[in-house]
């Protein structure tokens, strides 16, 4: 009887507790389950609220740019493991820059390609020619024969601002017409995956995906002020990090690529060491920067100008060099401490352009007219 007892009020506790949770309920709950209603309420917003400027202009940027994009389909021939001949595919972008049907692009979007073909945003077909190259900065000019084209304005990029809005158009993942925004992440040289570098590079946050190389990244106005050429993954898509190339770097070089097929890219005709100063007191030169002339090449511009390399043997390490020759510290009024300064101005200027060189010769202070050479006559 005793151990009767506890199992009963057991029993007892276990059927309340299933009553007034569960079977209770459940019969409220069956009692009271709603009826299908004849209409459903819902609650709509307003319809047609106006844009906000933001959004204005977003949509103002791309309607004035869209018939200007196009998309880049380049075909190659490769060798597969048994040396047999593949076909392979590209996509790229690239923008119209005259009615001429002239477009630009990246150089790798169309390198090595046999044919190419242009989808322009009416998604008529053209087969494109190549116009010129330059693989240094990674450009191109192809050219297809169209009607009634619409060409992009050519915006500046100078004094670009970190923060500034910009927008880029193209065929990311071959989505034609994609717009994306973003800002001026920062201004950096950049290395490209063949070695090549990209001085002043436009970093951006706006997504940049592959297909995006060779479209044009926009500020505000819808003016194009860089050329997207590379982004900064570990996935292959886009992480908020993308690079284009200064639309001046391009202009700079446009008429050479249309009438030349290539850049008469300039060149000094000098071999120099950039000095810091700890050299600078070694040597007892009278300025603690600038760019030592060790060898001037023979009949090249600086030696047409009058430039002088060094006449003394010396090592600085245990590489042998030639002191004594003139110090390069300023170009057309810019200060010169480095090479790579040296070559951001160059790209500045084409073979044949007249730049004022400031320099030390000794200790007497000069300036001296030196016409560009071209680079690929002076080694």
């Amino acid at each position: 009887m005793k151990l009767l007892r506890p199992i009963v009020f057991a029993v007892a506790l276990a059927g309340a507790f299933f009553y007034f949770t569960t079977y209770r309920s459940g019969r409220v709950g069956l009692a009271s389950w709603p009826s299908r209603p004849d209409k459903v309420e819902i609650t709509e917003a307003a319809g047609g609220g106006p844009l906000d400027q933001e959004e204005q202009n977003n949509i103002s940027v791309y309607h004035k740019n869209i018939e200007s994009v196009v998309n880049v389909t380049s075909r190659a021939m490769a060798f597969d493991f048994f040396y047999g001949l593949v076909p392979q595919e590209g996509q790229g972008s690239g923008f119209i820059i005259d009615k001429d049907g002239h477009i630009l692009t990246n150089y790798h979007v169309i390198a090595d390609a046999r044919q190419i073909e242009v989808t322009l945003h009416n998604r008529k077909k053209y087969r494109a020619n190549i116009v010129g190259t330059d693989r240094e900065h990674d450009l191109a000019v192809i050219q297809i024969k169209a009607p009634d084209l619409v060409p992009m304005v050519l915006g500046d990029s100078r004094n670009l601002q970190v923060g500034q809005k910009v927008y880029a158009i193209g065929n990311p993942f071959g989505l034609s017409g994609t717009l994306t925004s973003g800002i001026v992440s920062s201004i950096r040289p950049v290395k490209e995956p063949d070695g090549m570098v990209i001085d002043e590079a436009i970093q951006t946050d706006a997504a940049i995906n592959p297909g995006n190389s060779g479209g044009p990244l926009l500020n505000w106005r819808g003016e194009v002020i860089g050329i997207n050429t590379m982004i900064l993954s570990n996935v292959g898509q886009s992480a908020g990090i993308g690079f284009a190339i200064p639309i001046n770097t391009a202009k700079a070089v446009l008429n050479d690529l249309v009438t030349l097929g290539r850049v008469r890219r300039p060149a000094l005709g000098v071999r120099t060491i950039p000095i810091d100063p700890e050299l600078a007191d070694q040597m007892g030169l009278p300025a603690d920067y600038g760019l030592l002339i060790v060898q001037v090449v023979p009949g090249g511009a600086a030696d047409q100008a009058g430039l002088r390399g060094g006449n003394e043997r010396a090592y600085l390490g245990n590489i042998p060099i030639m002191l004594g020759g003139d110090l390069i510290v300023g170009i057309d009024g810019e200060r010169i401490e480095t090479q790579q300064d040296l070559a951001q101005l160059m790209n500045n200027h084409r073979a044949g352009d007249t730049v004022r060189l400031t320099i030390y010769r000794g200790k007497r202070k000069m300036d001296v007219n030196v016409t560009l050479g071209e680079a690929r006559e002076q080694v």
